[in-house]
């Protein structure tokens, strides 16, 4: 059944339930004109006559009693059907579906999710973590994080905070061979890198050098598929690695870690968060956007300002003179 069939079957129960076209016209917002014209198609397209009509009153035919009593059940069901959908747009409950990225990711959406959960405990997360591109649209999502811009047109996307690419390695790594002086001295060093899990190709490292981004490929000591991985081995001094601020802030503020030839780190890509229209989207969607958006934008969990790494770095600097 097409809208247009169920506006006329509307118009033409809503003429009876008041007595009169014009009211039914003004009920719902049309000319009497524009009301009477579509009973009488809805009359035309059934062959039949439902309304028996003079300029002062009207009365159901028997064919009409009958399509009317056959009909307003399925009416009512629709208003309650419309009814629990606007309600539902006002509720912050029900499922709510995320994706993004599995690297390294989950710590910091699971401090969202148990905020949200908490607050609001009859919410369904549905959360989704894969590191190829994905589709907003087959994934079904509420809202998307990802590491980088959008993937899809038709998706707003908001940067929350840069991904700083840090050269770090371990103390215990350091004191055995030694803190590279410029980046000629890494092809000496045992370096980890980062193999894509979605396209199995090595990740170059992204440096500064001269004010633009070079991406380098190293020869590797270690190579992974996994970030979390990665983080473990450079912490536990198997090489020196170039890591996401994301990933390794909270170790080089407890000087786990040592960052190392800080005029070469990078910034060239940022976490965003992604979604549909705001106009459109369920009050809980809403609610869990404005929660990502006022704890993660800009925020200094995540983000190491150049104060800290110089401060890191000669921390282990001096420390390691006293030895």
């Amino acid at each position: 059944m097409s809208f247009n069939h169920v506006r006329a079957i509307a118009t033409f129960s809503k003429a009876v339930e008041l007595g009169s076209i014009r009211q039914a016209a003004l009920a719902q917002g049309v000319t009497p004109q524009a009301a009477s014209q579509t009973i009488a198609q809805l009359e035309q397209h059934l062959g039949v006559r439902l309304l028996h009509r003079t300029t002062r009153s009207l009365a159901l035919t028997e064919e009409g009693q009958h399509f009317l009593e056959n009909t307003q059940p399925a009416l009512a069901a629709l208003d309650r059907a419309l009814a629990l959908a606007r309600e539902g747009k006002d509720e912050i409950a029900g499922p709510l579906r995320i994706v993004g990225p599995k690297s390294s990711f989950a710590p910091i959406l699971m401090p969202l999710l148990d905020e949200f959960c908490r607050k609001h405990p009859g919410i369904q997360p549905d959360v989704q973590l894969d590191d190829g591109l994905g589709n907003w649209v087959l994934d079904r999502a509420d809202i998307g994080f990802r590491i980088g811009t959008s993937p899809d047109e038709g998706v707003i996307g908001r940067r929350l905070f840069p991904v700083q690419l840090i050269l770090c390695a371990a103390p215990a790594y350091l004191a055995t061979h030694g803190v590279p002086a410029s980046l000629d001295e890494l092809s000496a060093h045992r370096c980890s890198v980062f193999r894509h899990p979605a396209s199995g190709k090595i990740t170059p490292w992204y440096l500064t050098v001269n004010g633009e981004i070079e991406h380098r490929q190293m020869s590797p000591a270690i190579s992974t598929n996994d970030t979390e991985l990665e983080v473990q081995a450079v912490l536990s001094g198997q090489a020196i690695g170039q890591l996401a601020s994301f990933s390794i802030a909270e170790h080089i503020r407890a000087a786990r870690l040592v960052p190392v030839l800080l005029p070469h780190r990078s910034d060239p890509i940022g976490v965003h968060i992604y979604y549909g229209s705001r106009a459109a989207q369920p009050k809980r969607v809403r609610a869990f956007l404005d929660l990502a958006v006022s704890r993660l934008l800009n925020c200094s969990d995540y983000v190491l300002s150049s104060k800290e790494l110089a401060a890191a770095a000669q921390r282990y600097k001096r420390s390691h003179q006293r030895r």
